[in-house]
C-alpha cells in the first residue's frame, strides 16, 4: 500500500517580497527575529540589495500616507531611498551582517590584572520609537591564563555590531556581555553604559538632560565587591 507523502509548504514564487522569503527561513529554523536579533545567517547573497529596494518602496508609502509631496518637493524626492539606506546599511546594520572578524590570541604572558577599555562611543536606536540612543560604554576585563586576548579596537567593533540594531539599553548591554564572554572567556567581565535617549529628549517629556546608566557584572566582578569597586572607581565618568 502506497503511503501519501505529508503535505509540504509550497515554495515562495519569484514575485514574493524578499522580506517574506527571509522570514520563512527564520521561521522554518525556529529562530527569533526580534528587533535586536541578528538575522544575517538567513540572508542569501544579493538579497540585502533587494531588501533595500523593498524598504524604499514601503517608505514611499509611509511618506504618501503622511501627505508629504515627494514628487515636486526637491527636499523629499529621494528621502525614501535615503531612509532605507540609513536603516539597512548604517544604524541597523548589526541586524543584517555577520559579526566582525575578531582575531584572538592566547594569553602567553598569563595576564591576570584588571583591564579597562573605554569610553567607547556607541550609537543605537530605541526599539519603541526608533529614536536615537547615544552614549558611552566602559568594559572591564579580568583575564586568566586561558583568556583569549583581543585588540582594544575590537571591543569597539563588537559594541558597534550589537548596538547597530533597534535596542533597549538593558538588553543591549547583556548582549554585549554575552558576546565578549564567548569571545574571550575571562574570569570576570564588567560593562557600564551611560546614554541619552532621544525618545525622552526629542518627544514625550522632552527632558534634554536625563541619562540612563546601567551595568552588567559577570564572574569575578559579581563575586568580589573589592574588584567591582575598583572598576567603578577607575571609570572616568563626568
Amino acid at each position: 500500500m502506497l503511503m501519501k507523502a505529508p503535505p509540504t509548504t509550497p515554495p515562495l514564487d519569484e514575485g514574493t517580497p524578499v522580506s517574506a522569503k527571509i522570514r520563512e527561513r527564520i521561521v522554518a529554523a525556529r529562530k527569533r527575529f526580534h528587533s535586536n536579533d541578528n538575522i544575517a545567517d538567513f540572508i542569501e547573497p544579493g538579497e540585502l540589495a533587494l531588501l533595500l529596494d523593498e524598504v524604499e518602496s514601503k517608505m514611499k508609502g509611509v511618506l504618501d500616507s503622511m501627505v508629504i509631496d515627494t514628487v515636486s518637493d526637491h527636499n523629499t524626492g529621494d528621502t525614501a531611498r535615503r531612509v532605507a539606506k540609513m536603516y539597512l546599511n548604517e544604524v541597523f546594520k548589526g541586524r543584517y551582517v555577520k559579526a566582525p572578524p575578531i582575531t584572538e590570541f592566547p594569553n602567553v604572558e598569563h595576564l591576570n590584572e584588571l583591564m579597562i577599555v573605554g569610553p567607547i562611543t556607541v550609537r543605537s536606536a530605541c526599539s519603541h520609537h526608533f529614536c536615537p540612543v547615544i552614549g558611552k560604554v566602559w568594559i572591564g576585563v579580568m583575564p586568566n591564563e586561558h583568556t583569549n586576548v583581543i585588540g582594544l579596537s575590537k571591543y569597539a567593533r563588537l559594541a558597534e555590531w550589537v548596538m547597530g540594531r533597534p535596542q533597549i539599553q538593558e538588553e543591549a548591554v547583556v548582549q554585549l556581555a554575552d558576546l565578549i564572554m564567548e569571545k574571550t572567556q575571562p574570569d570576570g567581565l564588567a560593562i557600564v553604559m551611560e546614554a541619552t535617549h532621544y525618545c525622552m529628549a526629542w518627544r514625550g517629556v522632552k527632558d534634554l538632560d536625563s541619562k540612563m546608566i546601567n551595568s552588567v557584572m559577570r564572574g569575578a566582578f559579581l563575586k568580589d565587591s573589592t574588584l567591582r569597586r575598583e572598576f567603578l572607581a577607575l571609570i572616568p565618568r563626568n
